[in-house]
C-alpha cells in the first residue's frame, strides 16, 4: 500500500514541478511563458489557459498535501511509541574495582 502511494506522489511531484515551469511568470521565467498570446498551441486564450494551469496547480498541490499526510498516517501505524524511561535501567550489584596503572611502555 505505501509503495503505491509512494508511486503517485513521485508522479503529483513531477507533474506539478512541470506545470509550474509552463506557467507564464511576471519575469517570463525559462523563456516559456512570453512570446505571443496564443499559449497552449493556439487553441486557448491567454487567459484561459493561465486559469486552466492555475487551477491544475491547485488540484495537484492539494493532492500532494494528500498523499504527503497519507503518507505520514501509514508510516506511524505500525511503529508503538515507546519512551527511554520506560526500560528498567538493571541495577550495578558491586562497584568496579580498580586496578594498577599501567606500567609506561619503553622506546
Amino acid at each position: 500500500m505505501q509503495t503505491v502511494i509512494l508511486v503517485i506522489h513521485l508522479l503529483l511531484a513531477v507533474s506539478l514541478i512541470c506545470i509550474v515551469l509552463i506557467q507564464r511568470s511576471e519575469g517570463g521565467g525559462l523563456g516559456m511563458g512570453g512570446g505571443g498570446g496564443g499559449g497552449m498551441g493556439g487553441f486557448m486564450s491567454g487567459r484561459s489557459a493561465a486559469n486552466m494551469l492555475t487551477r491544475t496547480t491547485a488540484i495537484l498541490a492539494a493532492c500532494f498535501m494528500g498523499t504527503s499526510l497519507l503518507m505520514a498516517i501509514l508510516a506511524g501505524q505500525g511503529s508503538e511509541s515507546k519512551s527511554i524511561l520506560d526500560t528498567p535501567v538493571p541495577a550495578i550489584s558491586e562497584p568496579a574495582i580498580p586496578s594498577e596503572p599501567a606500567a609506561p611502555l619503553a622506546n
